[in-house]
C-alpha cells in the first residue's frame, strides 16, 4: 500500500524540515511547498492527502489573508483534499473563517508533536470514509440473487470451467445468446475470486453514449465538460481491487475502444479534466451477445482489444440447448416470485412442466423469470397450470396482427427496443437499418427513449 502524501505549504524551511521530520517518521510522503502558487503547481501534477497549511506567508504575520486565498482557490479548483491550517498566533477568528473555507482543523505553531500526528491521522480516516459513501451512494445497488439449479450436462461443464479460473486474474469474455445469465455467471466469478470481498461493478456498455463514455469509465472532475456540476467517480475506480463486468462490450464506440485499450494493456488511465495518471486494479469480466468476429472482420471492433479481453472465452448455452435446466429453474422462479409476491404455497403442476419443456424459449432465462413472476402473479390457485403460463398468448404474439405499414414499423422499432433493453445501435442492428435511419424513424414515430 502506497504512504499517505502530505503536502507542507510553509514559507519557513525550517519548518517544512521540521514538519518532514516527524511526518515522515510516521509512515508519511512529504511534499514541500514554500508559497501558495507552488503549492498550486505541486497539486497539478501530484496525488495529495492532506495539506498542512501556514496561513500567513510574506504579507504579514497575522491576518491570514494569504491562506484564506489559498482555501477560496482550493474550494473553487474542487479538490477534495482535507487541510489542517497552522499559524504562529493564536487567533481564533482566523481559525473560524480558515474552517468556513473548508479547512478541517487547525493547530497553533509551535505544534504538539503527538497532537499533529494524532489530527492528521484522523482527517485521513474521514477523508478515507467520505470517499468510501460516495463510491457507495454511486453503485447500484443490487438484491442479492440465490444460485440456480443446473442439472444440464452442458452448464455442468461450464461451471466446472468457471470453478477452475475465477481464482485467477485472467480476462473472461462470456458470450451467448440474450437472457443466457451471462450477468449472474459474472458475479459468481466474482464471488469465488480472491477479490470477493470487494465491489462488484456491473456496466452496460450499450447504454453509455459515445460522449459520456470517459466521464462513466475513468470518471471526471467538475467542471470538465459543460454539465460536470460535481466530482464523478468512474467505475474503474468504483471497482478498485474487485471486479468490473462490461456487459454488452460490442457496442462500445470504435472511437473509444483504444482508451479502454490502454488501461487494460498499462493498468494506466486518467480521470476526465485531470492530467494525473491513476492505476487501475481491478478485475475485469466481459460480455456480449454479439458477433465479435463479425465486428473485427467489418472494422467496427479492434481486433488487439479483443484478444486483450478474452484471455478466456466461455459460451454460456442458450436454453433451449439445456432441456434438464428448465424444470428446476421454473421452480426456482416461481419459488423467488412467491415469496416476493407472499404466494410461497404455490405448487407447478406436471402439465404445466410438460408445456414449459415444450415450449423455445427465445428469450432464454430472462424470459422465463418474467413468465413466471407473472404467472405467480396471476394464479388463481394453488397450483399453476398450463393456462396460468399463457405461454399460447405468446406464440400467438410472434405474429403481427393486420394493421398498416405505418403502425407494423413504429410496432416492430417498439419491439426491437424492448428485447434491446432501448439500445438504439442493437435494436438498429435486429431490423437492419443503419443508426442515422433508426433516428429518423424514432422521430417520425414519436416514440421517446428513456
Amino acid at each position: 500500500m502506497s504512504k499517505p502524501q502530505i503536502l507542507v505549504v510553509d514559507d519557513s524551511p525550517e519548518i517544512r524540515l521540521s514538519a518532514a521530520f516527524i511526518l515522515e517518521d510516521q509512515g508519511f510522503s512529504i511534499l514541500e511547498a514554500e508559497n501558495h502558487h507552488y503549492a498550486q503547481a505541486i497539486l497539478a501534477d501530484n496525488s495529495v492527502d492532506l495539506i498542512l497549511l501556514d496561513m500567513n506567508f510574506s504579507l504579514d504575520t497575522t491576518s491570514g489573508e494569504e491562506g484564506l486565498r489559498f482555501l477560496t482557490w482550493l474550494s473553487k479548483s474542487d479538490f477534495a483534499i482535507p487541510v489542517i491550517a497552522m499559524t504562529g498566533w493564536s487567533n481564533v477568528d482566523l481559525a473560524v473563517s480558515a474552517m468556513r473555507l473548508g479547512a478541517c482543523d487547525f493547530v497553533e505553531k509551535p505544534w504538539n508533536n503527538q497532537r499533529l500526528i494524532q489530527i492528521i491521522r484522523q482527517q485521513l480516516k474521514m477523508s478515507g470514509l467520505q470517499v468510501q459513501n460516495q463510491k457507495l451512494k454511486q453503485q447500484l445497488e443490487s438484491v442479492t440473487e440465490q444460485d440456480f439449479t443446473w442439472r444440464s450436462e452442458s452448464m455442468e461443464k461450464l461451471l466446472h470451467q468457471i470453478d477452475s479460473v475465477a481464482a485467477t486474474d485472467a480476462s473472461i469474455l462470456l458470450t451467448g445468446d440474450n437472457g443466457t445469465g451471462k450477468s449472474h455467471l459474472a458475479k459468481r466469478i466474482h464471488q469465488q475470486s480472491n477479490r470477493a470481498l470487494d465491489a462488484f461493478i456491473s456496466v452496460n456498455m450499450g447504454a453509455i453514449s459515445e460522449s459520456l463514455f470517459e466521464s462513466e469509465i475513468f470518471g471526471h472532475k467538475k467542471g470538465a465538460f459543460t454539465d460536470a456540476k460535481e466530482n464523478r467517480i468512474g467505475r474503474f475506480e468504483l471497482a478498485k481491487h474487485g471486479t468490473l463486468f462490461l456487459d454488452e462490450i460490442a457496442n462500445i464506440p470504435h472511437s473509444q475502444q483504444a482508451k479502454l485499450l490502454r488501461v487494460l494493456e498499462s493498468g494506466e488511465y486518467e480521470v476526465l479534466g485531470s492530467s494525473q495518471t491513476q492505476i487501475a486494479d481491478s478485475r475485469v469480466i466481459c460480455a456480449t451477445n454479439g458477433d465479435i468476429s463479425k465486428l473485427i472482420r467489418d472494422g467496427d471492433f479492434r481486433e488487439d482489444l479483443y484478444f486483450r479481453l478474452n484471455t478466456i472465452e466461455l459460451r454460456v448455452p442458450s436454453l433451449q440447448e439445456r432441456f434438464q435446466d428448465i424444470a428446476p429453474l421454473a421452480k426456482h422462479f416461481m419459488t423467488q416470485h412467491g415469496k416476493k409476491y407472499k404466494r410461497e404455497e404455490l405448487n407447478l403442476s406436471l402439465s404445466a412442466i410438460k408445456a414449459l419443456e415444450a415450449y423455445h424459449w427465445p428469450g432464454n432465462v430472462r424470459e422465463m423469470s418474467h413468465l413466471m413472476e407473472r404467472a405467480v402473479l396471476l394464479a388463481q390457485g394453488d397450483n399453476l397450470e398450463p393456462e396460468d403460463l399463457h405461454l399460447s398468448m405468446i406464440k400467438q404474439n410472434n405474429r403481427l396482427p393486420m394493421m398498416t405499414l405505418e403502425q407494423a414499423e413504429k410496432t416492430l422499432i417498439e419491439q426491437a427496443l424492448e428485447q434491446n433493453h432501448n439500445n438504439v445501435p442493437k435494436a438498429s442492428i435486429m431490423l437492419g437499418l443503419t443508426k442515422s435511419s433508426m433516428y429518423r424513424r424514432l422521430e417520425k414515430h414519436g416514440i421517446n427513449i428513456q
